[in-house]
């Protein structure tokens, strides 16, 4: 008897399976018709929120575009009026922009109803340098912005006793001083910026700037770069209300050393100790 009743015991919990498998499967084809419809209306309601005309692009706002106009802009975007806003890949556009070599960076947001929102860092030249076809203009991350093989002028230095060779427009630099420089000038603000005519690189490694006045700003080694770049900063802001004239200004000592025009030569020898 015991046998038997652990024969039935294991042969019920079978038969209940079998049975709840079979109103699983009388159910089943009730659930995918509800599943079906279920997804049919989802991809209504989205294609209506797609391409509705309320959702569609009327408005491109543009901010930090200080040469490139936005008409140009939603070209390099390859953007235009009444595309449905949503199908719009943001990613895809902020590849289309930072293509241009005009255009540093990027970032796109949708505004709803109808709006595109595009944020931009456009690239600007920070300094000439010379290199094998002419002259270089270079931005702060040393990209090559254009080429020429006559030097003209424009509201920057031109980096002297080093050469950018093999680059072209497009092209990185790749002068290890040549990038220290500029990782230097990119601290400075637009103002002090174009105060400055000239970096030369002397022979023993170290920087010399000159300013458009003739003033000569000695920085010595390239190091303490965020320091020299703060203290050259200060003296350019100061620099154009100066009560005397200046010949030079030397970051190479502890305490910066100002030398005026008419300081008697003997007056060098009082110097602060160099800095180490």
């Amino acid at each position: 008897m015991a046998d038997g009743n652990e024969e039935n015991r294991r042969i019920e919990p079978k038969g209940s399976a079998d049975a709840a498998q079979t109103k699983r499967r009388r159910r089943s084809p009730r659930r995918l018709l509800k599943g079906l419809l279920y997804l049919i209306l989802c991809g209504l309601v989205l294609s209506f929120v797609i391409y509705s005309p309320l959702f569609t692009l009327q408005h491109v706002e543009v901010s930090g575009n200080a040469t490139l106009p936005v008409s140009e802009i939603e070209n390099i975007a390859q953007l235009e009026k009444g595309m449905p806003l949503l199908s719009i890949q943001t990613d895809e556009v902020m590849r289309h922009l930072t293509s241009d070599l005009r255009i540093e960076s990027a970032e796109v947001r949708r505004r709803m109803p109808d709006t595109l929102q595009i944020a931009i860092t456009e690239r600007r030249p920070i300094a000439t340098a010379a290199g094998d076809y002419g002259y270089l203009d270079l931005d702060r991350q040393g990209k090559v912005l254009s080429v020429y093989r006559t030097l003209h002028q424009l509201p920057i230095p031109v980096i002297t006793g080093t050469t950018v060779p093999g680059v072209y427009i497009g092209d990185d630099n790749g002068n290890e001083v040549v990038t220290r420089i500029l990782y230097f000038l990119q601290q400075l603000d637009d103002a002090a910026l174009s105060q400055l005519s000239e970096v030369h690189v002397e022979a023993n490694g170290d920087i010399t700037i000159y300013t458009n006045s003739s003033v000569q700003i000695r920085l010595g080694p390239l190091e303490d770069l965020d320091v020299k770049a703060q203290q050259t900063q200060d003296f350019l802001d100061a620099l154009p209300s100066s009560l005397h004239p200046i010949e030079f200004v030397d970051f190479r000592y502890k305490a910066p050393f100002i030398r005026l025009k008419d300081m008697p030569a003997d007056i060098e020898e009082d110097k602060p100790d160099r800095a180490q």
